[in-house]
């Protein structure tokens, strides 16, 4: 049966078939279907579509704080048991807000980024035509970005990479195509078509700086403690959310539904961590990025 399975995956990452699978559908039907289809609670249904899960994905709840659950989204949503992650507590480091892959990273050059090898986008596309946005690309050139790249089977909740305040939320609505590599290369500026939030923060020093997570197909719905609707395809709501919410490093600030991608801007004077470079699977808490001496 295992080999099996990893004959399934295996055949499924064929890249033109993972494309035409998780792309060329009815992307945001589905994802209001699933969830709607997540938040059912009942037995046979939740157990039928976790070992669906299964085959897709290597789901792994040995750190989870609840072994089973009374819906997908509870299992999507889940916390994790106390000690399960370590937040790295140096204060000369960023550390990473989530579970995740990294991919692409680097540095802002005339306000453009890289979602894959040769295939940029400008910051300011990404962040939207918001008063609240325009100046961002300048006050971020020649920082460093990075993208952490959640798999459906990860850890869902994201977490303050430092002592800091969030101090607005800019939403803004989208398409919900996969995020997967096999799509970053195929799809131009593709974080800038979907569904995503700005989060506008700054640490206790002072320093300004952008998390940006992004929805994708059967994912579009966040969570964020700090704004008390659930942001969604179904959202009608303002666009802007003035915030003043205080988080202590690794303090939870919110999550996704099922799993996405969330970009991290930093301005000049923090570089990559060592041993941060695009493929490395990183845990909620490890050093990510590091502030350059003086």
């Amino acid at each position: 049966m295992m080999k099996i399975r990893q004959h399934f995956q295996k055949w499924m990452l064929q890249e033109d078939l993972n494309f035409l699978l998780t792309n060329r559908i009815p992307r945001i039907t589905l994802t209001r279907f699933m969830g709607w289809w997540s938040q059912i609670k009942h037995p046979w249904v939740v157990k039928s579509s976790m070992a669906v899960w299964g085959w897709f994905s290597d789901l792994d709840l040995s750190d989870a704080k609840l072994k089973t659950f009374d819906s997908l989204h509870a299992c999507f949503t889940r916390e994790l048991v106390p000690g399960a992650r370590v937040v790295n507590p140096d204060p000369a480091f960023m550390t990473s807000p989530c579970d995740a892959i990294v991919g692409a990273c680097g540095t802002i050059t005339q306000g453009q980024v890289f979602q894959a090898k040769g295939f940029p986008y400008q910051l300011q596309t990404l962040l939207g035509t918001s008063g609240r946005c325009q100046h961002w690309p300048a006050a971020l050139e020649g920082g460093t970005y990075i993208t952490l790249r959640l798999t459906s089977s990860m850890y869902h909740r994201f977490h303050a990479p430092h002592d800091v305040q969030l101090q607005h939320v800019t939403y803004i609505s989208g398409d919900t195509w996969n995020v997967n590599p096999v799509a970053l290369k195929r799809v131009q500026e593709l974080f800038c078509k979907n569904e995503r939030a700005v989060l506008h923060m700054q640490t206790q020093e002072g320093v300004p700086f952008l998390i940006v997570p992004v929805a994708a197909v059967l994912v579009a719905s966040m969570r964020f403690h700090a704004v008390d609707v659930l942001l969604n395809l179904r959202y009608q709501g303002p666009n802007e959310m003035l915030c003043d919410a205080v988080y202590a490093k690794g303090q939870e600030m919110g999550w996704f539904e099922h799993g996405s991608t969330i970009l991290v801007f930093v301005p000049p004077g923090y570089d990559l961590a060592m041993g941060i470079a695009p493929g490395q699977e990183i845990r909620m808490g490890q050093a990510l990025l590091r502030k350059i001496k003086a």
